[in-house]
Order: C-alpha cells, then structure tokens, then sequence
C-alpha cells in the first residue's frame, strides 16, 4: 500500500507567504519606500489618524495610501479627498486580512515615485497579526473606547508590532481607561513597543506621533 503523506496547510500557507513578504520587503527597501502596515479593531479612528498624519508629513514625503476593506470604497474616497493623495482601494472579497500577495498587487495599482505608502489593513486585530504583509513597519491601532486590556486579549498584533498609538485620547474622561496600565500591557507583550497616545480630533500629542514616523524615514 503506498504511503500517505499528510501536509499541514497552515504551516505551508504561511512559510509561502513569509518568502514573499520577505521578497517584497527587499524590494521596497530597495527602491527607498516605506510600507507601513496599520492594524486596529473597527471604528479605532484609523481612517482620521492616518489623514491627520498625512496632512502634516505630505509636504517633506511622497504619500500613498491603499485601503482594504471586504467592501465599499468610503475610506479610499475619504483619504484621497481629504488629502489629495493617491489612493487605492483593495477589496477582498470576504477576507479578514490582508497576505504579501495581496499587498503587492495594491502596490501595483498604486504606482511608483513614492517615499511613504500606508496599509490599511482590514479592520480585525486577529487575522491581519498572522500574515506578514512585507511592510516595513507594523502599527496597532488601540481607542480609549476599546479598554486597556486589549492587548492581553489579542497578544499577536502586539507583539509584533513597531509602534501602538492609542487614539481618540479626547474620550479619556467618559471611560474607564487606564492609560498606565495600557502601556504596560503592550510592554508585556512587546518590551521593544513605544506607545503613544494621541487625539486626532483635538491635535492632542500628535506631534509626537508626527516626529516618531520622522525618525523612521530619515533613517530608512
């Protein structure tokens, strides 16, 4: 009788992604432009922090924006509207995340002569963390709405990731928020992690937020 051979897909699906994450990687390294990957629940402020960002830093750096979503164009219309910066929208199709060969095609259709692209990546704290997109950096998403135990409760997107913003910081005084705790809880999971707490809506520590992505390009 002939030997059966069992393949556990999952392992394979990954280590195939993460060569071409990799691949991907170099190759926007290469040509000077950073991807950076942004991952937050739905409804976090994403859409408003990422336009907040891009108001202040299109003037020294050459912006792209690509949106994924499992339908519509609304946040694509919004970021180009708003910033007058190019914009794609990437659907897909019942999926909860986004994978390197998925990315690349949004690069594709984005174009070239940029310094500065961000992913938006489907809003989910789960599925996004277990598929490397080939970004340069990896930002998490965390709103005062949300609590400050997130972290504990979906401990990959954390650990994995270069930078946690905590956003609307205007809605500190109507929740119960500890933003201590918060940044203990990302460093338990993610020593490396710098956290910084902002209010897209009031401008609240944004320069700080401004500066730090700064920091990065200059020494990309």
């Amino acid at each position: 009788m002939q030997e059966v051979r069992t393949i556990l897909l999952k392992k394979s699906v990954f280590e195939d992604n993460d060569r071409a994450a990799d691949a991907l990687r170099a190759e926007m390294k290469a040509k000077g432009v950073c991807l950076v990957n942004v991952m937050s629940s739905p409804g976090s402020g994403k859409t408003t922090l990422l336009v907040a960002l891009i108001e202040a830093l299109k003037a020294r750096y050459r912006i792209g924006v690509m949106e994924a979503d499992i339908d519509s164009d609304v946040d694509a219309v919004t970021v180009a509207k708003k910033t007058g910066c190019r914009s794609v929208q990437l659907h897909t199709d019942g999926m909860c995340h986004l994978d390197a060969g998925m990315t690349a095609q949004g690069l594709a259709a984005l174009g070239e002569d940029l310094d500065l692209i961000f992913l938006e990546n489907v809003g989910n704290l789960v599925c996004p963390a277990e598929y490397d997109t080939g970004a340069a950096l990896n930002i998490v998403i965390l709103s005062v709405p949300e609590g400050d135990d997130k972290p504990l409760k979906y401990p990959l997107v954390f650990q994995n990731c270069d930078l946690a913003v905590v956003s609307k910081l205007d809605a500190l005084p109507y929740f119960t928020f500890d933003l201590s705790r918060c940044r203990e809880n990302v460093r338990m999971r993610n020593p490396g992690a710098q956290v910084i707490a902002v209010s897209a809506k009031t401008g609240e520590n944004m320069e700080a937020l401004i500066q730090w992505f700064i920091s990065k390009l200059e020494n990309f």
